[in-house]
């Protein structure tokens, strides 16, 4: 190996995350923009181009895509459940690879971070129990307060994970490298493993492994349709996001992150600390999961380019996912490598609109044009 070999980062060294070949090892992190075609919730134009700018990253993972009509809890949001949206991400994915990059599609069901106004015939959302969240979400008028659930029957919970298993064929046949199942951030996997939003009394509530159960089920379904070396997770075992919150999230995550390396899945996706907030919201032991797990942990949060390059590193994490620093900075891994100046992004343009604060952000070779 050369010295200028052996000088570059390992962060921007290619790796292996599962079975997917990556180039480098910065994750695009999934960014909710809400920006799909209005009445159809299919990505565009403007969605494939968006991604394709990005597709410098190692591993993209895409926004936040819903289940199912009643997974969904934002308006504009995409869906993987009607042939024009995977039509839609076809476009994008087709896109993505030509420009040699990868992306895996984010599976989610908001469960009780909705409003009647996105549910199917505006009924209730769905939760584990029928607890309101405090917390607002995005609506075709604006920002608003989410609405009360339902809590939901033992007979539903085989028609969600079949759902996360139809939308795992349609993110297959939409040309995605892999998926990450959602289970973070205060949505509905996440609701289920946690006590402050599960007081079930039947087989997925109560102990840990109760909790859990659901997440697992999903885990198992989904590794039939893509093989367990193309599937991922996201956690965020300590965010308040969503009006999450647990008494002992230490052992609850432990166990979990345990069967997960049972389960044999590429990637768990771990949030740090307070979702886009401080890193010790809480304490928490990270170094357990990334130990208990022996495929790739992607570390996320308040990352910069030293950190995340000592992460690497050091070994505390096999790659390092990016969300703001990607919307304003299309070529980002280009920028880190030479620790160029960053765009910064436009916070009043994150939700819903159009090209710009989307699409019109400078790379560097625009720049020097």
């Amino acid at each position: 190996m050369s010295h200028s070999e052996s000088s570059v980062p390992a962060l921007f060294t290619p790796f292996r995350i599962g079975d997917i070949a990556v180039s480098n090892r910065v994750v695009m992190a999934p960014l909710t923009r809400n920006r799909a075609t209005h009445g159809n919730d299919a990505p565009n134009a403007l969605n494939v181009e968006y991604y394709r700018q990005r597709a410098g990253a190692g591993l993209i993972i895409s926004e936040a895509t819903q289940i199912s009509q009643q997974g969904q809890g934002y308006a504009w949001t995409p869906g993987l459940y009607t042939a024009e949206q995977v039509a839609g991400w076809k476009a994008v994915t087709d896109a993505v690879h030509a420009e040699g990059g990868k992306i895996v599609a984010q599976l989610w069901h908001v469960g009780r971070i909705s409003h009647v106004s996105l549910q199917p015939d505006g009924q209730a959302p769905v939760a584990p129990s029928a607890i309101p969240a405090k917390g607002k979400t995005y609506i075709e008028s604006g920002f608003a307060d989410v609405s009360a659930p339902r809590a939901l029957r033992l007979d539903e919970l085989p028609g969600i994970v079949a759902d996360y298993v139809r939308a795992t064929e349609h993110a297959k046949a939409a040309g995605f490298d892999g998926i990450e199942i959602h289970a973070a951030n205060g949505y509905l996997l996440d609701q289920f493993l946690r006590d402050g939003s599960n007081t079930r009394e039947d087989a997925y509530g109560g102990s840990i492994e109760n909790r859990a159960r659901l997440t697992l089920e999903v885990v198992e379904a989904v590794t039939k349709v893509f093989p367990k070396g193309q599937v991922g997770i996201r956690l965020s075992p300590v965010t308040p996001a969503n009006d999450a919150h647990d008494s002992d999230p230490q052992p609850l995550f432990d166990y979990l992150v345990a069967k997960l390396n049972e389960a044999g899945i590429a990637f768990i996706h771990v949030i740090e600390g307070a979702t886009g907030g401080p890193r010790d919201f809480l304490p928490f032991d990270y170094g357990a999961l990334r130990r208990a797990f022996k495929g790739a942990y992607i570390a996320n949060n308040g990352y910069d380019r030293a950190s995340a390059i000592d992460a690497v590193a050091s070994d505390r994490a096999d790659a390092v996912a990016f969300g703001r620093l990607f919307i304003a900075n299309p070529d980002l891994v280009e920028r880190l490598r030479r620790d160029a100046p960053l765009n910064a992004p436009e916070p009043s343009l994150f939700y819903g609109g159009d090209e710009k604060g989307y699409t019109d952000y400078p790379a560097l070779s625009d720049k020097a044009a």
